[in-house]
């Protein structure tokens, strides 16, 4: 959309207020909004200005001033607002240089393609995740000096099966067993309903939607690939629209890895494809119909698999997902139909225009435009240095013999290794200014501050199940 259009967009719909977001380091939406007669067309080139020092990971006090400069083509109306609201995601400027802000992780995706192109290997890097959540009637949680707990709940929880609900009227979901009973076990079909096509009105379009594995609301909505830049905005502005959705009928979503115990987590499978001139890359006659190519791309991510987790997998919680037992792809291998394996490639078409590698560890509590980028840095790095994926493991890992186990590499078991090993081995983020020395310590940085530090001195209450009576 260009700027003409957005302009013409706010006059036809008689658009009362614009909403100005942007992503955080983390990969949270941040916004403030403006009366629609604030838009103007220089608007779209001097942006408007913000307090950086108050977003986490940016820029000191001394240094606070910045720019939001909205992107035309991002412009959605609101489907939640009272008021028509028009919203556009930004780009972030320094005001004295007006050069793009090196830390706005929007920025990165973009350096990112711009990087693949500039190799010749590809022009278009595909992206199709798949995210996973939990639809909740309810969360409480606190941490005290005396006291620390958490309590959810959901109708379909297996834990209600006993609960005298004024009639209980079963069709509890035991654990592992959503995936995927018609209703009334399901009993999300219609919020979800809501849910896609609230999606589809802000342009997102949606191929399917389920209830997924786990007891207690765990559902997937899944959208059509698109490029790596576009899809990162669209992830945000999904889980903005499953949130908000969700909310609108009295129930509450998160995205966490692992909310529940006992069950599977939550993941992101990221689907991922390169084309050149409009034909695919991926395609060809080795193992699984791969190309070589596709081949490299795969070595690359189990070569730095364990430092890309630091930003697929970036939370304390993201390693309670990455245990055996609950199908998370804790061993860096690859397989033609294996889900046990951390990259699959799926065999359901015989396709060309279908073949892709599915990157099965992420999770949905990273930030898009970061992780999306470390993968596809560490294809392309696999690709230019020939990295061999080894042999395919076409067997359920998970009953391998412990002296066969041992020889295939692992993801990490900790967000601690995984921070360890992204300071260890980032090179090949640092390719053509993508990734910058002074992001990638900031992240590891604000992760061991802001969230290793107060996890490690908090206290569990399984210590004191376990220790209480020593």
């Amino acid at each position: 959309m260009s700027v003409e259009k957005v302009l013409k967009l706010i006059k036809d719909e008689e658009v009362k207020v614009v909403d100005l977001r942007f992503v955080d380091l983390l990969g949270t939406w941040q916004h403030f909004s403006v009366p629609a007669h604030v838009i103007e067309e220089d608007t779209f080139t001097e942006g408007l200005g913000f307090d950086g020092s108050s977003i986490r990971g940016w820029q000191s006090i001394n240094e606070s001033d910045m720019l939001v400069v909205p992107d035309a083509d991002s412009a959605f109306l609101d489907p939640f607002t009272e008021v028509t609201t028009l919203n556009m995601v930004c780009c972030i400027l320094d005001p004295i240089t007006k050069q793009p802000y090196p830390k706005h992780p929007r920025y990165i995706a973009y350096k990112a393609q711009e990087y693949l192109k500039s190799t010749g290997i590809a022009d278009t890097a595909y992206f199709g995740p798949e995210l996973e959540f939990f639809i909740l009637d309810s969360i409480r949680y606190d941490i005290k000096q005396n006291a620390s707990y958490y309590y959810l709940d959901s109708q379909e929880g297996i834990w209600n099966s006993g609960k005298d609900e004024e009639p209980n009227l079963g069709y509890k979901i035991r654990n592992k067993e959503g995936y995927f009973p018609v209703a009334p076990t399901d009993s999300l079909q219609d919020l979800r309903t809501e849910m896609i096509l609230n999606l589809e009105k802000v342009g997102i379009e949606v191929e399917t939607h389920h209830h997924e594995v786990a007891t207690a609301g765990q559902c997937e909505i899944d959208m059509k690939f698109d490029t790596l830049l576009n899809m990162a905005d669209k992830v945000l502005k999904y889980k903005y629209i499953v949130k908000n959705t969700a909310a609108m009928y009295g129930k509450t979503v998160t995205f966490m890895p692992k909310p529940i115990f006992g069950d599977n987590g939550t993941g992101m499978h990221s689907h991922q494809s390169l084309w050149k001139d409009g034909k695919p890359l991926f395609a060809g006659n080795l193992y699984a119909g791969l190309s070589e190519i596709a081949m490299y791309y795969m070595g690359g991510i189990i070569k730095h698999g364990k430092a890309i987790a630091a930003f697929t997998n970036p939370t304390v919680n993201s390693y309670k997902r990455l245990v055996p037992g609950f199908e998370a792809p804790i061993n860096l291998a690859y397989s033609s139909r294996n889900r046990s394996a951390a990259l699959r490639i799926p065999m359901y078409s015989s396709s060309p225009k279908a073949k892709r590698v599915e990157v099965r560890f992420p999770d949905p509590s990273s930030n898009p435009y970061l992780a999306f980028s470390a993968m596809l840095m560490a294809g392309i790095d696999g690709i230019l240095n020939k990295i061999d994926p080894g042999e395919p493991l076409d067997k359920n890992i998970y009953d391998l013999p412990p002296q066969e186990l041992a020889n295939v590499p692992k993801a990490p078991g900790s967000l601690e290794e995984a921070l360890q090993a992204l300071e260890d081995d980032h090179e090949f983020l640092l390719k053509g200014d993508v990734f910058s020395e002074d992001l990638i310590k900031t992240w590891i940085d604000y992760k061991k501050e802001k969230e290793l530090k107060p996890y490690s001195m908090s206290i569990n209450p399984i210590e004191f199940f376990m220790y209480f009576d020593v």
